[in-house]
């Protein structure tokens, strides 16, 4: 089961600050039942907006090291949109007149419910599939690619990724603004802030494909 809190100092915070908004709200409601009442919304309100991101902050950048070889190594985090012509024309540019290693990472992307029970082998099952065609595609227009499966938060598949693949560049391909999970959540801003390494955000339109 995948854990939403990052570590144990995290989840320390977390109970403590429940038992202080608990101490607030009996306070309060000694005084005044309807004063009770108005910081338990307030605390329920300060709550949500953490939730959503409103205490997150700007992580540090971190230092991708790669090598000088000849080879441009470019690494893919693509889901639904992994078969999009928008990507593939766009790979097929970048590795145009040089030798290129592509990596391409498709996050098995889950339901909530799912996740939390573990109940990810229909993601994967789905996002390899998907895989297997656009590699196949790929090798079929002269384009060297791997590919494997990712962590279903993009993010982190991203950063899973760079562990093992020190990337030139880094491509991120998601739905038009409007229909894309991923710009809500905005993680290619996150990406760029996080990482100092080139990013190129290309968005495929599965709709306008024939």
């Amino acid at each position: 089961m995948k854990n939403p809190l990052r570590d144990e100092a995290a989840a320390f915070q977390v109970v403590l600050a429940t038992l202080g908004g608990a101490v607030l709200v009996v306070v309060a409601a000694w005084l005044s039942t309807w004063l009770g009442v108005a910081v338990f919304l307030a605390l329920v309100g300060v709550a949500l907006w953490a939730i959503r991101g409103g205490l997150r902050h700007r992580p540090a950048q971190t230092h991708v090291v790669r090598d000088d070889g000849p080879t441009r190594r470019i690494l893919v985090v693509a889901n639904e949109t992994v078969g999009g012509e928008e990507l593939f024309a766009l790979l097929d540019r970048k590795a145009a007149g040089m030798r290129e290693d592509v990596l391409l990472v498709c996050p098995a992307l889950n339901s909530r419910v799912r996740t939390w029970t573990s109940d990810e082998d229909g993601a994967r099952a789905r996002a390899q599939a998907r895989l297997e065609a656009s590699l196949a595609r790929l090798a079929e227009a002269g384009v060297t690619a791997r590919g494997e499966i990712g962590d279903g938060d993009p993010l982190q598949a991203l950063e899973d990724a760079l562990r093992e693949f020190p990337a030139d560049e880094i491509v991120l391909s998601t739905h038009p603004p409007g229909r894309s999970h991923w710009l809500e959540q905005g993680v290619v801003e996150q990406a760029r802030l996080r990482y100092d390494v080139p990013i190129t955000h290309v968005v495929v339109d599965l709709g306008a494909t024939p």
